[in-house]
């Protein structure tokens, strides 16, 4: 749906590599570069592989608070990530990844929002309980404290769409 395909994307986060690797192959030509721990990476590096994907997946292991991963990119992934920390780390990650971005750049972060009660949806709701237990400061924002989050960065703003249901 992009006016023009992301040629180059960073994957903040891998993990396991799946989100950025299915980037790579809807787009052929698209390079990634999948920033996590380099004990994490080895895992997306051979599901990247196995997709065929491989020559186009480029690790950068490191934290990503502290790694350089470049400037230029036209689609920053961030997914499932967020929540792990609080709103003035994430405001700081988010000023760093605007300045990555190139000229007409986005940004998509994929989470847990919860109502401005922060008891629904059950799932996010929960999940910020989740988050209390195991992590330091992190837990599921509400659409208000993401858009907050993304204005202290420098962005213009969010715009929050629901994902189809997921397993849990």
């Amino acid at each position: 749906a992009w006016p023009k395909p992301p040629a180059k994307v960073l994957d903040i986060a891998a993990g396991h590599g799946c989100w950025g690797i299915a980037i790579a192959k809807a787009i052929p030509g698209a390079e990634i570069h999948a920033v996590d721990w380099r004990a994490v990476l080895q895992l997306a590096e051979r599901n990247a592989q196995k997709a065929d994907v491989a020559a186009r997946y480029h690790l950068v292991p490191g934290s990503a608070f502290d790694v350089d991963w470049g400037t230029g990119f036209d689609l920053v992934l961030l997914p499932h990530f967020l929540h792990h920390f609080d709103a003035e780390t994430c405001a700081g990650l988010l000023r760093k990844v605007r300045a990555s971005l190139a000229p007409g750049g986005q940004v998509l972060a994929i989470e847990n929002v919860v109502s401005e009660d922060g008891l629904s949806p059950p799932w996010p709701a929960a999940f910020s309980f989740l988050m209390l237990a195991t992590t330091p400061s992190g837990e599921a924002f509400t659409a208000a404290e993401y858009d907050a989050m993304a204005r202290a960065a420098g962005f213009a703003g969010v715009t929050i769409d629901e994902m189809p249901p997921a397993p849990h």
